[in-house]
């Protein structure tokens, strides 16, 4: 169990509602066979159709929840949904897409070869920032979604969804280029491609973070 000061700032207004057990949850699939990947990642589509934990259900317009290859060695996780993403019911398809479709592209890969997801499953109001609520009451859909697929390496997009995984509050520029683990699998965080549409010259570094996943993965 981490300590109070470990927690990240935006879950501590929710540990005075919940709890910190709520929050660190164990792994739901630890011991249990694997079994078809599609079938469980089609199951928890269905259980998130249907969730209404925050009010993100009342103002969508589709379902936002991942798509790409179940057997992945590389996953993307966004933060979450915005326009363009709520009209199609599909992540990453606006102008932040079009910048993540081409480093996937440029790293060797197509879309359909890796994953890509979001924290949150419904697009907030006006594209602004998720709510720490939202956050709690959604995590669990992304990290199933990684325990499901356990790709080698997770490229997490900016803050929110790197600072879920490391499980404490991080400025992204303080942690990009390393690498972290989160249940046996490795973390390398990076911007979100929202932020290199308005810090163009940022491209090089993430390309850097690209040739560390690339190295994880064993490839050139």
């Amino acid at each position: 169990m981490l300590e109070k000061r470990d927690l990240p700032d935006m879950m501590k207004e929710i540990e005075a509602f919940w709890g910190i057990e709520d929050y660190f949850l164990p792994s739901q699939g630890e011991g249990e066979e694997k079994g078809d990947k599609e079938a469980s990642l089609s199951a928890l589509y269905r259980s998130a159709l249907e969730c209404k934990a925050c009010d993100l259900y009342k103002t969508r317009t589709n379902l936002v929840f991942g798509e790409g290859n179940p057997y992945a060695e590389l996953v993307f996780v966004g933060e979450a949904p915005g326009r363009d993403e709520d009209l199609q019911g599909r992540p990453f398809v606006g102008r932040a897409g079009e910048v993540l479709t081409r480093l996937i592209n440029k790293m060797g890969f197509d879309r359909s070869d890796v994953y890509i997801a979001n924290v949150l499953k419904c697009r907030p109001p006006n594209n602004r920032n998720p709510l720490p609520s939202e956050i709690f009451a959604c995590r669990h859909f992304i990290l199933k979604q990684l325990e499901i697929i356990g790709p080698k390496v997770i490229c997490t997009l900016g803050k929110f969804s790197t600072s879920l995984l490391l499980g404490r509050n991080v400025g992204i520029k303080s942690v990009r280029g390393q690498v972290f683990e989160w249940r046996g699998m490795k973390v390398v965080p990076t911007f979100h491609p929202a932020y290199l549409l308005r810090n163009p010259k940022d491209k090089v570094l993430v390309w850097q973070d690209a040739q560390l996943i690339l190295k994880l993965l064993g490839k050139r």
